[in-house]
Formats: structure tokens, sequence, C-alpha cells
């Protein structure tokens, strides 16, 4: 079965106007479901994650400014959104949505998260968007619970996985590799294993031959125990931050690729949904959902 990761949280109330579309959270399950393709039973709500593991891949202090609500002004602006008890929640239990995830994709080659991909933060901070990092602290708690012993984490989101790679840069255990726009946010790139930067106005054909270029060599190099995908919807040509020029018929292409590959390799993969900023509603959802079609259709 499909498992997805999916709280009523996740779509926190922001100020009018915000840029961040916060209404995709609700849209992308209430589409799953009334097209038939998942029903209730496929989503599960997660419990808040533990001290614990946040801070098996967090800086103590800064998890506590977070908790406490003391993050200085300064460092709540780099993240983009109103620091409040519900936003820390919401993404405490998205950490545990992912980490939940790891062991459904290990019943059943692949699980969702609606949410995650916050791939800006890093040991501490946060940044564009994101508190914590989940995939980060997924990939340590699979390693601290001798559950995988070699990760590859693979984010095609359009911004590069710069809080990932800091995380990661002395673990040789967790391979980070970002294929990203090398002029778009963040400015200030850290080093993933693999970075594969790309050119403003890339379209379809270029950017998936790279890609199948790439990921099976990767995957017989690392020959990794368990795969986190970051499948960022920002890529599309649509998208009002993204700078790239794909259809969504090539996202779509992007998403089967990776899961052709972790199933040919025996290799399960946790999905995390990442951006999308298109200034329809209607084509982040539609791209998005195409991710868990294309998951359901090679898997089930």
């Amino acid at each position: 079965m499909l498992k997805i990761a999916y709280d009523p949280i996740y779509a926190h109330p922001l100020p009018e106007g915000h840029r961040f579309p916060m209404l995709k959270y609700e849209l992308i399950p209430a589409q799953l479901l009334h097209e038939g393709l998942i029903t209730e039973a496929n989503l599960f709500s997660p419990d808040k994650l533990s001290e614990e593991i946040i801070l098996w891949t967090h800086d103590k202090a800064y998890w506590e400014q977070l908790r406490d609500l003391k993050l200085p002004a300064k460092e709540q602006r780099r993240i983009g959104f109103p620091l409040s008890a519900q936003l820390v929640e919401r993404e405490i239990r998205i950490g545990q949505g992912t980490i939940d995830g790891c062991h459904f994709a290990f019943q059943h080659g692949v699980a969702f998260n609606v949410a995650g991909g916050t791939h800006h933060a890093g040991t501490n901070w946060g940044e564009g968007f994101c508190l914590l990092n989940d995939h980060a602290m997924a990939a340590n708690y699979l390693l601290n619970n001798q559950l995988a012993s070699s990760i590859l984490i693979i984010d095609l989101d359009v911004h590069q996985g710069n809080g990932t790679a800091q995380i990661f840069e002395k673990e040789s255990r967790v391979f980070t590799f970002s294929m990203h726009g090398a002029n778009n946010f963040p400015y200030r790139k850290e080093k993933s294993d693999l970075d594969i930067p790309l050119p403003d106005g890339i379209a379809d054909d270029e950017y998936l031959g790279l890609l199948y270029n790439t990921l099976p060599n990767l995957i017989a190099q690392q020959k990794p125990g368990f795969i986190f995908y970051l499948a960022g919807v920002d890529v599309l040509a649509s998208d009002k931050l993204g700078k790239l020029a794909l259809s969504k018929d090539a996202c779509k292409k992007r998403d089967e690729f990776v899961f052709q590959q972790a199933i040919s390799n025996h290799i399960p993969v946790q999905v995390s949904m990442g951006g999308g900023y298109s200034p329809q509603i209607k084509d982040i959802v539609e791209a998005h959902c195409n991710t868990f079609r294309v998951a359901n259709e090679l898997y089930f």
C-alpha cells in the first residue's frame, strides 16, 4: 500500500499575500482522494518528533531557540515564516512523517510525505521556508538505528540542497546529490558530494539527458541501501522562482526515472515534495500529484 504522511497542520496559516503556497498541502491529498488514487487508509498523521532525534542532526542552541520561540528576528526573516508554536509543531510532525515513511518504504518499496524536503535548514540555521531538515534527520535516524549503512539523497528541487550538503559534509555514509539552478537561491551554495548546476532556461531534453546519464552510474558506484528523493516541482517553466523551462511531462518523466532506478536496484525510497511556486496553484498541485500517480503505477 502507498503510505502518505499528511496532517492538517501542514497547511499552516500565513499572512495574506505571502508567496509560499501553503494551500497545496490541502489540495494534493484532496485531489488524490477525489480521483480515487488513494483512500483515507493511505494517509497517516505523524506524531511529534522527539528532541533526541532532532539533536542527532541540529545544534542544541538553535533547536532550543526554535522550541522556545526565541529565534532572533534576523534569523526568522532568513526562514521567511513568522515564528510560532504551531509552525514549530508543523515542522516536527513533518520530520516524524518522513521517518515513519522510511519504515513504510522498507515494507512497500516507496512512501511519501505530502510536505518535507526542507533542505535549506543546516545544522544551526533555518532558511528559505525550512526550519529543520527532514531528510537529514531521517537519514541520521536510519544510521543511528542501523537500518541503513549507505544512503543516497537525490535532490531535484530547483534550489540547491545547501543545508543537507552542510550537515553531511563529513559523513561518508550519506551521499548528497543536488541538481539545481546555478543562478538561483541559495546564492551562497554549499558543496554537495555531487552538484550539477543548471543554466537558466534549460528545457526537457537537456535536463532529462543529464539525469539519465548521471543517476544509474551514481547508484552503481554508491550502492545505497536507502534513497531519499526530494521531488520539487519548481523546475517547471511556469514557476515564478525557478528560472528553468521544464514541461509537466518532463517533470513526470524525471520522477518515473528515479523510481525505475530504485526499483531495478531494489532500493527503498522515501519521497518528500519540496518546492513549487507556479502562479496557478493548479499547476503546482497537478505536477506534485503526478509524482504520486507515477509511484502508484510502478509500485502497486
